[in-house]
Protein backbone atom coordinates (compact mmCIF):
# COMPACT_ATOMS: atom_id res chain seq x y z
CA UNK A 1 0.00 0.00 0.00
CA UNK A 2 1.70 3.35 -0.58
CA UNK A 3 0.40 6.52 1.83
CA UNK A 4 -1.65 9.25 0.09
CA UNK A 5 -0.18 12.31 -1.05
CA UNK A 6 -0.63 15.99 -0.44
CA UNK A 7 -1.80 17.99 -3.72
CA UNK A 8 1.52 20.23 -4.07
CA UNK A 9 3.79 17.99 -2.96
CA UNK A 10 6.20 17.40 -5.83
CA UNK A 11 7.07 14.49 -7.28
CA UNK A 12 9.44 11.89 -5.76
CA UNK A 13 12.51 11.19 -7.91
CA UNK A 14 12.53 7.66 -9.69
CA UNK A 15 15.42 5.85 -8.21
CA UNK A 16 17.38 3.35 -10.00
CA UNK A 17 19.85 0.62 -9.36
CA UNK A 18 23.54 2.01 -10.36
CA UNK A 19 24.51 0.50 -13.27
CA UNK A 20 28.26 -0.18 -11.77
CA UNK A 21 26.18 -2.83 -9.47
CA UNK A 22 26.18 -6.48 -10.49
CA UNK A 23 22.38 -7.68 -10.56
CA UNK A 24 20.87 -9.24 -7.69
CA UNK A 25 20.81 -12.81 -9.01
CA UNK A 26 24.76 -12.40 -10.25
CA UNK A 27 25.78 -10.91 -6.62
CA UNK A 28 24.05 -13.93 -5.25
CA UNK A 29 25.16 -16.63 -7.27
CA UNK A 30 28.81 -15.03 -6.72
CA UNK A 31 28.84 -14.76 -3.31
CA UNK A 32 27.62 -18.11 -2.93
CA UNK A 33 30.36 -19.49 -4.91
CA UNK A 34 32.59 -17.29 -2.71
CA UNK A 35 31.36 -18.58 0.65
CA UNK A 36 30.68 -22.62 -0.84
CA UNK A 37 27.32 -21.89 -0.25
CA UNK A 38 24.60 -24.17 -2.08
CA UNK A 39 23.06 -21.60 -4.43
CA UNK A 40 18.85 -21.94 -3.43
CA UNK A 41 17.52 -22.08 -6.67
CA UNK A 42 13.97 -20.44 -5.86
CA UNK A 43 15.76 -17.45 -4.11
CA UNK A 44 17.59 -17.48 -7.46
CA UNK A 45 14.46 -17.66 -9.32
CA UNK A 46 13.29 -14.86 -7.51
CA UNK A 47 16.16 -12.30 -7.40
CA UNK A 48 16.23 -12.94 -11.16
CA UNK A 49 12.82 -11.69 -11.49
CA UNK A 50 13.16 -8.53 -9.78
CA UNK A 51 16.34 -8.00 -11.87
CA UNK A 52 14.05 -8.21 -15.57
CA UNK A 53 11.73 -5.05 -13.87
CA UNK A 54 15.16 -2.87 -12.67
CA UNK A 55 15.96 -3.21 -16.10
CA UNK A 56 12.70 -1.81 -17.50
CA UNK A 57 13.38 0.99 -15.14
CA UNK A 58 11.89 1.62 -11.14
CA UNK A 59 8.79 3.28 -11.22
CA UNK A 60 9.22 3.11 -7.11
CA UNK A 61 11.68 0.96 -4.37
CA UNK A 62 10.47 -2.91 -4.12
CA UNK A 63 9.71 -5.36 -1.67
CA UNK A 64 11.57 -8.77 -2.13
CA UNK A 65 9.14 -11.60 -1.79
CA UNK A 66 10.47 -15.19 -1.34
CA UNK A 67 7.45 -16.16 0.53
CA UNK A 68 7.78 -20.23 1.25
CA UNK A 69 4.31 -20.62 0.67
CA UNK A 70 4.46 -19.46 -2.85
CA UNK A 71 2.87 -22.45 -5.16
CA UNK A 72 3.36 -21.27 -8.77
CA UNK A 73 6.79 -21.93 -8.68
CA UNK A 74 9.21 -25.07 -7.29
CA UNK A 75 10.02 -23.80 -3.72
CA UNK A 76 13.17 -24.63 -1.70
CA UNK A 77 12.45 -23.14 1.15
CA UNK A 78 14.93 -20.13 2.74
CA UNK A 79 16.97 -21.72 5.55
CA UNK A 80 19.36 -19.63 8.32
CA UNK A 81 22.64 -19.92 5.66
CA UNK A 82 20.29 -18.93 2.53
CA UNK A 83 19.56 -15.90 4.74
CA UNK A 84 23.07 -14.54 5.62
CA UNK A 85 23.83 -14.68 1.92
CA UNK A 86 20.50 -12.97 1.20
CA UNK A 87 21.12 -10.46 3.84
CA UNK A 88 24.52 -10.10 2.67
CA UNK A 89 23.70 -8.73 -0.92
CA UNK A 90 21.30 -6.51 0.31
CA UNK A 91 23.17 -4.44 2.18
CA UNK A 92 24.39 -3.09 -1.57
CA UNK A 93 21.17 -2.64 -3.21
CA UNK A 94 19.57 0.06 -1.37
CA UNK A 95 16.70 0.42 -3.49
CA UNK A 96 14.92 -2.96 -1.86
CA UNK A 97 12.77 -1.08 0.43
CA UNK A 98 11.20 -4.13 1.59
CA UNK A 99 11.40 -7.95 2.50
CA UNK A 100 9.12 -10.51 2.57
CA UNK A 101 10.42 -14.42 4.00
CA UNK A 102 6.86 -15.71 4.93
CA UNK A 103 6.98 -19.36 5.40
CA UNK A 104 10.54 -20.21 5.43
CA UNK A 105 12.81 -21.89 7.74
CA UNK A 106 15.17 -19.32 9.20
CA UNK A 107 14.83 -20.32 12.89
CA UNK A 108 16.75 -18.12 15.94
CA UNK A 109 20.30 -18.55 13.40
CA UNK A 110 17.82 -16.61 10.57
CA UNK A 111 17.17 -14.33 13.48
CA UNK A 112 20.30 -13.65 14.05
CA UNK A 113 21.15 -12.50 10.75
CA UNK A 114 17.97 -10.66 10.17
CA UNK A 115 18.90 -8.33 13.29
CA UNK A 116 22.69 -7.60 11.67
CA UNK A 117 20.91 -6.62 8.50
CA UNK A 118 18.59 -4.62 10.44
CA UNK A 119 21.45 -3.06 11.76
CA UNK A 120 22.78 -1.97 8.42
CA UNK A 121 20.47 -2.01 5.13
CA UNK A 122 18.74 1.67 6.39
CA UNK A 123 16.61 1.81 3.77
CA UNK A 124 14.87 -1.64 4.81
CA UNK A 125 11.12 -0.09 5.77
CA UNK A 126 9.17 -3.46 5.45
CA UNK A 127 10.30 -7.09 6.73
CA UNK A 128 7.70 -10.14 7.34
CA UNK A 129 9.17 -13.07 9.21
CA UNK A 130 6.03 -14.47 9.53
CA UNK A 131 6.17 -18.50 10.65
CA UNK A 132 9.65 -19.22 10.67
CA UNK A 133 10.43 -20.97 13.75
CA UNK A 134 12.15 -18.23 15.28
CA UNK A 135 11.92 -18.68 18.93
CA UNK A 136 12.70 -16.29 22.31
CA UNK A 137 16.32 -16.10 21.29
CA UNK A 138 15.76 -15.12 18.34
CA UNK A 139 12.92 -12.65 18.89
CA UNK A 140 15.58 -11.22 21.68
CA UNK A 141 18.37 -10.35 18.95
CA UNK A 142 15.53 -9.05 16.24
CA UNK A 143 14.00 -6.80 19.60
CA UNK A 144 17.83 -5.49 20.38
CA UNK A 145 18.64 -4.64 16.92
CA UNK A 146 15.80 -2.63 16.84
CA UNK A 147 16.51 -0.15 19.28
CA UNK A 148 18.99 1.58 17.22
CA UNK A 149 17.33 1.28 13.88
CA UNK A 150 15.60 3.98 13.20
CA UNK A 151 14.13 3.57 9.49
CA UNK A 152 12.21 0.07 9.90
CA UNK A 153 8.18 1.27 9.95
CA UNK A 154 6.72 -2.24 9.66
CA UNK A 155 7.74 -5.37 11.13
CA UNK A 156 5.47 -9.03 11.18
CA UNK A 157 6.68 -11.55 13.35
CA UNK A 158 3.29 -13.54 13.17
CA UNK A 159 3.21 -17.27 14.06
CA UNK A 160 6.86 -17.54 15.43
CA UNK A 161 6.92 -18.92 19.35
CA UNK A 162 9.02 -15.92 20.80
CA UNK A 163 6.69 -16.85 23.70
CA UNK A 164 6.49 -14.27 27.07
CA UNK A 165 10.51 -13.96 27.38
CA UNK A 166 10.53 -12.76 23.72
CA UNK A 167 7.49 -10.55 24.08
CA UNK A 168 8.92 -8.46 26.70
CA UNK A 169 12.13 -7.80 25.06
CA UNK A 170 9.73 -6.72 21.82
CA UNK A 171 8.11 -4.39 24.71
CA UNK A 172 11.19 -3.34 26.01
CA UNK A 173 12.02 -1.96 22.48
CA UNK A 174 9.24 0.10 22.49
CA UNK A 175 10.34 2.56 25.21
CA UNK A 176 13.50 3.34 22.97
CA UNK A 177 12.56 2.53 19.22
CA UNK A 178 10.10 5.93 17.76
CA UNK A 179 10.38 5.02 14.31
CA UNK A 180 8.37 1.93 14.30
CA UNK A 181 4.60 2.40 13.19
CA UNK A 182 3.60 -1.21 12.99
CA UNK A 183 4.34 -4.39 15.04
CA UNK A 184 2.70 -7.63 14.01
CA UNK A 185 3.44 -10.68 17.75
CA UNK A 186 0.09 -12.40 16.82
CA UNK A 187 0.35 -16.42 17.61
CA UNK A 188 3.64 -15.45 19.33
CA UNK A 189 2.67 -17.20 22.80
CA UNK A 190 2.55 -13.94 24.49
CA UNK A 191 1.98 -14.60 27.85
CA UNK A 192 -0.36 -12.02 30.54
CA UNK A 193 3.48 -10.98 31.54
CA UNK A 194 4.24 -9.48 28.14
CA UNK A 195 0.56 -8.24 27.56
CA UNK A 196 0.86 -6.06 30.38
CA UNK A 197 4.47 -4.27 29.37
CA UNK A 198 2.64 -3.49 25.74
CA UNK A 199 -0.10 -1.77 27.68
CA UNK A 200 2.20 0.12 29.76
CA UNK A 201 4.69 1.00 27.51
CA UNK A 202 2.01 2.29 24.49
CA UNK A 203 0.49 4.73 26.90
CA UNK A 204 4.16 6.74 26.15
CA UNK A 205 5.00 5.44 22.88
CA UNK A 206 3.85 7.81 20.82
CA UNK A 207 4.97 6.32 17.27
CA UNK A 208 3.00 2.95 16.87
CA UNK A 209 0.14 3.34 15.08
CA UNK A 210 -1.10 -0.40 14.72
CA UNK A 211 -0.27 -3.41 17.13
CA UNK A 212 -1.61 -7.15 16.37
CA UNK A 213 -1.58 -9.04 19.67
CA UNK A 214 -3.85 -11.92 18.46
CA UNK A 215 -4.36 -15.16 20.53
CA UNK A 216 -1.68 -15.16 23.34
CA UNK A 217 -1.57 -17.94 26.05
CA UNK A 218 -3.59 -17.24 28.55
CA UNK A 219 -4.74 -18.47 32.05
CA UNK A 220 -7.67 -17.75 34.12
CA UNK A 221 -10.91 -16.16 33.42
CA UNK A 222 -10.54 -12.69 34.79
CA UNK A 223 -9.73 -10.89 31.19
CA UNK A 224 -6.80 -9.28 32.68
CA UNK A 225 -5.72 -8.31 29.42
CA UNK A 226 -8.62 -5.98 28.74
CA UNK A 227 -8.05 -4.13 32.19
CA UNK A 228 -4.71 -3.03 31.43
CA UNK A 229 -5.30 -2.41 27.36
CA UNK A 230 -8.58 -0.48 27.94
CA UNK A 231 -6.40 1.58 30.55
CA UNK A 232 -3.57 2.35 27.32
CA UNK A 233 -6.73 3.56 25.20
CA UNK A 234 -7.44 5.45 27.57
CA UNK A 235 -3.81 7.53 27.89
CA UNK A 236 -2.95 6.93 24.28
CA UNK A 237 -3.28 9.47 21.69
CA UNK A 238 -1.78 7.34 18.52
CA UNK A 239 -2.78 3.75 18.03
CA UNK A 240 -4.87 3.70 14.85
CA UNK A 241 -5.54 0.09 15.08
CA UNK A 242 -5.67 -2.44 17.98
CA UNK A 243 -6.13 -6.63 17.22
CA UNK A 244 -7.18 -8.62 20.36
CA UNK A 245 -8.43 -11.70 18.58
CA UNK A 246 -8.66 -14.87 20.51
CA UNK A 247 -8.24 -12.91 23.71
CA UNK A 248 -11.09 -14.89 25.63
CA UNK A 249 -12.74 -11.09 26.04
CA UNK A 250 -16.20 -11.60 27.34
CA UNK A 251 -18.90 -9.32 28.15
CA UNK A 252 -17.13 -7.78 30.88
CA UNK A 253 -14.28 -7.51 29.12
CA UNK A 254 -15.49 -5.75 26.39
CA UNK A 255 -17.26 -2.92 28.94
CA UNK A 256 -13.34 -2.74 29.42
CA UNK A 257 -12.64 -1.34 26.18
CA UNK A 258 -15.92 0.48 25.74
CA UNK A 259 -15.04 2.78 28.70
CA UNK A 260 -11.67 3.65 27.28
CA UNK A 261 -13.68 4.29 24.13
CA UNK A 262 -15.56 6.97 25.48
CA UNK A 263 -11.68 8.83 25.99
CA UNK A 264 -10.09 7.58 22.64
CA UNK A 265 -9.72 9.74 19.81
CA UNK A 266 -7.54 8.34 17.57
CA UNK A 267 -8.53 4.51 17.05
CA UNK A 268 -10.04 3.91 14.02
CA UNK A 269 -9.74 0.17 13.52
CA UNK A 270 -10.43 -2.16 16.35
CA UNK A 271 -10.29 -6.51 16.19
CA UNK A 272 -12.42 -8.42 18.92
CA UNK A 273 -13.07 -10.88 16.71
CA UNK A 274 -12.58 -14.51 17.52
CA UNK A 275 -14.14 -14.01 21.09
CA UNK A 276 -16.71 -14.97 23.85
CA UNK A 277 -19.13 -11.85 23.35
CA UNK A 278 -22.51 -11.78 23.32
CA UNK A 279 -25.82 -9.44 23.07
CA UNK A 280 -24.79 -8.23 26.61
CA UNK A 281 -21.56 -6.74 25.32
CA UNK A 282 -22.77 -5.16 22.25
CA UNK A 283 -25.18 -3.38 24.02
CA UNK A 284 -21.98 -1.46 25.96
CA UNK A 285 -20.65 -1.09 22.48
CA UNK A 286 -23.86 0.32 20.67
CA UNK A 287 -24.06 2.76 23.43
CA UNK A 288 -20.21 4.26 22.48
CA UNK A 289 -20.37 3.96 19.35
CA UNK A 290 -23.27 6.80 19.52
CA UNK A 291 -20.89 9.22 20.98
CA UNK A 292 -17.40 7.81 19.50
CA UNK A 293 -16.44 9.87 16.04
CA UNK A 294 -13.35 8.18 15.35
CA UNK A 295 -13.91 4.18 15.07
CA UNK A 296 -14.24 3.43 11.51
CA UNK A 297 -13.60 -0.42 11.03
CA UNK A 298 -15.20 -2.98 13.81
CA UNK A 299 -14.64 -6.89 13.58
CA UNK A 300 -16.80 -8.85 15.63
CA UNK A 301 -16.37 -11.99 13.29
CA UNK A 302 -16.84 -15.31 15.30
CA UNK A 303 -18.29 -13.94 18.20
CA UNK A 304 -22.07 -14.59 19.35
CA UNK A 305 -24.01 -11.82 19.16
CA UNK A 306 -27.58 -13.19 18.02
CA UNK A 307 -30.17 -10.69 16.64
CA UNK A 308 -30.32 -8.95 20.20
CA UNK A 309 -26.70 -7.53 19.49
CA UNK A 310 -27.30 -7.17 15.45
CA UNK A 311 -30.35 -4.82 17.06
CA UNK A 312 -28.54 -2.97 19.03
CA UNK A 313 -26.09 -2.13 16.13
CA UNK A 314 -28.79 -1.59 13.63
CA UNK A 315 -30.51 1.17 16.05
CA UNK A 316 -26.90 3.12 16.69
CA UNK A 317 -25.88 2.96 12.88
CA UNK A 318 -29.09 4.00 11.53
CA UNK A 319 -29.90 7.08 14.19
CA UNK A 320 -26.60 7.98 15.83
CA UNK A 321 -23.32 7.13 14.42
CA UNK A 322 -21.98 8.57 11.20
CA UNK A 323 -18.10 7.58 11.41
CA UNK A 324 -18.20 3.72 11.48
CA UNK A 325 -17.28 2.36 8.03
CA UNK A 326 -16.96 -1.24 8.10
CA UNK A 327 -18.64 -3.69 9.88
CA UNK A 328 -18.44 -7.57 10.25
CA UNK A 329 -20.30 -10.12 12.19
CA UNK A 330 -19.51 -12.94 10.23
CA UNK A 331 -20.25 -16.27 11.96
CA UNK A 332 -22.90 -14.80 14.93
CA UNK A 333 -25.20 -16.84 14.64
CA UNK A 334 -27.11 -14.10 13.63
CA UNK A 335 -30.83 -15.31 12.16
CA UNK A 336 -32.77 -12.65 9.69
CA UNK A 337 -34.52 -10.72 11.42
CA UNK A 338 -31.11 -9.07 12.67
CA UNK A 339 -29.45 -8.96 9.24
CA UNK A 340 -32.54 -7.76 7.89
CA UNK A 341 -32.15 -5.03 10.62
CA UNK A 342 -28.20 -4.24 9.53
CA UNK A 343 -29.25 -4.00 6.04
CA UNK A 344 -31.59 -0.97 6.63
CA UNK A 345 -28.97 1.12 8.54
CA UNK A 346 -27.23 0.52 5.37
CA UNK A 347 -30.05 2.69 3.12
CA UNK A 348 -30.04 5.50 5.91
CA UNK A 349 -26.28 5.87 6.53
CA UNK A 350 -24.08 7.07 3.86
CA UNK A 351 -21.09 6.35 5.53
CA UNK A 352 -21.77 2.69 6.41
CA UNK A 353 -20.37 1.60 3.20
CA UNK A 354 -18.62 -2.30 4.28
CA UNK A 355 -20.74 -5.05 5.83
CA UNK A 356 -19.83 -8.65 6.01
CA UNK A 357 -22.19 -11.19 6.89
CA UNK A 358 -21.58 -14.88 6.10
CA UNK A 359 -21.74 -17.91 8.17
CA UNK A 360 -25.02 -16.76 10.50
CA UNK A 361 -28.46 -18.14 9.39
CA UNK A 362 -30.00 -16.80 6.11
CA UNK A 363 -33.66 -16.70 5.48
CA UNK A 364 -35.90 -15.48 2.15
CA UNK A 365 -35.93 -12.15 3.62
CA UNK A 366 -32.38 -11.67 4.61
CA UNK A 367 -31.43 -12.18 1.00
CA UNK A 368 -34.15 -10.35 -0.97
CA UNK A 369 -32.69 -7.66 1.51
CA UNK A 370 -28.97 -8.01 0.47
CA UNK A 371 -29.87 -7.86 -2.91
CA UNK A 372 -31.83 -4.73 -3.21
CA UNK A 373 -28.94 -3.50 -1.29
CA UNK A 374 -26.41 -4.11 -3.87
CA UNK A 375 -29.13 -3.43 -6.80
CA UNK A 376 -29.76 -0.04 -5.15
CA UNK A 377 -26.16 1.06 -4.97
CA UNK A 378 -26.37 1.31 -1.19
CA UNK A 379 -23.52 -1.58 -0.50
CA UNK A 380 -21.41 -1.75 -3.52
CA UNK A 381 -20.38 -5.63 -4.20
CA UNK A 382 -16.48 -5.03 -3.66
CA UNK A 383 -17.92 -4.22 -0.26
CA UNK A 384 -19.38 -7.63 1.35
CA UNK A 385 -18.73 -11.04 1.29
CA UNK A 386 -22.03 -12.29 -0.37
CA UNK A 387 -23.76 -12.25 -4.00
CA UNK A 388 -27.28 -13.00 -4.73
CA UNK A 389 -28.25 -15.37 -7.43
CA UNK A 390 -31.91 -16.58 -8.13
CA UNK A 391 -32.75 -20.06 -8.77
CA UNK A 392 -36.56 -20.93 -9.41
CA UNK A 393 -37.66 -17.43 -8.89
CA UNK A 394 -36.07 -17.30 -5.27
CA UNK A 395 -32.80 -15.28 -4.13
CA UNK A 396 -30.04 -17.15 -2.54
CA UNK A 397 -26.60 -15.62 -1.58
CA UNK A 398 -23.22 -17.12 -2.23
CA UNK A 399 -20.02 -16.32 -0.30
CA UNK A 400 -17.24 -14.34 -1.99
CA UNK A 401 -13.83 -13.38 -1.11
CA UNK A 402 -13.63 -10.50 0.28
CA UNK A 403 -13.25 -9.22 3.67
CA UNK A 404 -11.79 -7.25 6.02
CA UNK A 405 -8.33 -9.15 6.29
CA UNK A 406 -8.99 -12.60 3.92
CA UNK A 407 -5.05 -12.15 3.08
CA UNK A 408 -3.77 -12.03 6.40
CA UNK A 409 -1.97 -15.08 6.55
CA UNK A 410 -2.09 -16.00 2.80
CA UNK A 411 -1.82 -14.30 -0.25
CA UNK A 412 -3.73 -15.86 -3.56
CA UNK A 413 -1.45 -17.20 -6.46
CA UNK A 414 -3.21 -15.07 -9.17
CA UNK A 415 -4.46 -11.28 -8.98
CA UNK A 416 -3.89 -8.44 -6.54
CA UNK A 417 -2.47 -9.70 -3.31
CA UNK A 418 -3.67 -6.60 -1.21
CA UNK A 419 -6.59 -5.13 -3.02
CA UNK A 420 -8.81 -3.36 -0.83
CA UNK A 421 -11.56 -5.59 -1.48
CA UNK A 422 -10.40 -8.68 0.16
CA UNK A 423 -8.28 -6.54 2.84
CA UNK A 424 -10.74 -3.49 3.30
CA UNK A 425 -10.18 -3.22 7.29
CA UNK A 426 -6.48 -2.05 6.26
CA UNK A 427 -7.16 0.00 3.13
CA UNK A 428 -10.26 1.87 5.14
CA UNK A 429 -7.27 2.56 7.78
CA UNK A 430 -4.10 3.33 6.25
CA UNK A 431 -1.77 5.06 7.93
CA UNK A 432 1.84 4.59 5.62
CA UNK A 433 3.33 2.49 2.84
CA UNK A 434 3.28 -0.90 3.50
CA UNK A 435 0.68 -0.21 6.41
Amino acid sequence: MSSSEEGAAPAPAVRRAPESIAGLQEDYSNLCMEKSQKINLFISHILQEVDEKVKKGLEEEITLTIAGNNRLVPVERVTGEDFWILSRILKKHLYINGLDVRYNLLSDDGAYYAAKLLQKQLNLIYLNLMFNDIGPEGGKLIAKALHKNTTLKYLRMTGNKIENKGGMFFASMLQINSSLQKLDLSDCDLGMQSLIAFATVLTQNQAIKGIHLNRPILYGEQEESTVHLGYMLKENHCLVELHMCKHGIKNCGLQQLCNALYLNTTLRYLDVSCNKITCDGIEYLAEVLKSNTTLEVLDLSFNRIENAGANYLSETLTSHNRSLKALSVVSNNIEGEGLVALSKSMKTNPIFSNIYIWGNKFDEATCVAYSELIQMGCLKPDNTDVEPFVVDGHVHLSEVSNGLKKHYYWTPAYGEAYGPSSNAGFALTQVGQHI
